[in-house]
């Protein structure tokens, strides 16, 4: 319930961020703000599968979770090495410092949840 509670905050802060920033700075920085935009539909799409439950679900929030973590990886290392292609930061800028590095976090903590969970179910 954790989980699903952490992935639906995140949906939240990530889509009203993104949604704010590309409305109103876009051409300050657009890689960034797309960016954010991706993190908040894969936050969005793994909260729908975590609530949605089933196996095809927990399959769907697995892919997902490992995707969020290669992009937050990604993103995190590339605005280490290359600042200045990020005017503004991003959900996943620095491996999530501005979000207390919970957007590194999340993804491990519900890969080893779903793993976890279906050990549980086929055990």
């Amino acid at each position: 319930m954790l989980l699903v509670w952490l992935y639906g905050v995140m949906s939240v802060g990530a889509v009203s961020r993104s949604i704010v920033q590309i409305s109103t700075e876009f051409e300050h920085a657009p890689l960034a703000y797309s960016l954010s935009a991706v993190a908040a539909v894969v936050y969005a799409f793994i909260t729908y599968t975590l609530v949605r439950g089933g196996e095809t679900a927990r399959r769907a929030a697995l892919v997902c979770c490992a995707a969020e973590l290669a992009g937050v990886l990604i993103v995190g290392t590339w605005t280490l090495l290359d600042p200045a292609a990020f005017p503004d930061t991003t959900v996943w800028s620095d491996y999530g410092y501005g979000y207390i590095f919970i957007p590194v976090l999340l993804p491990v903590t519900g890969i080893l949840w779903l793993r976890r969970a279906r050990s549980a179910q086929t055990g």
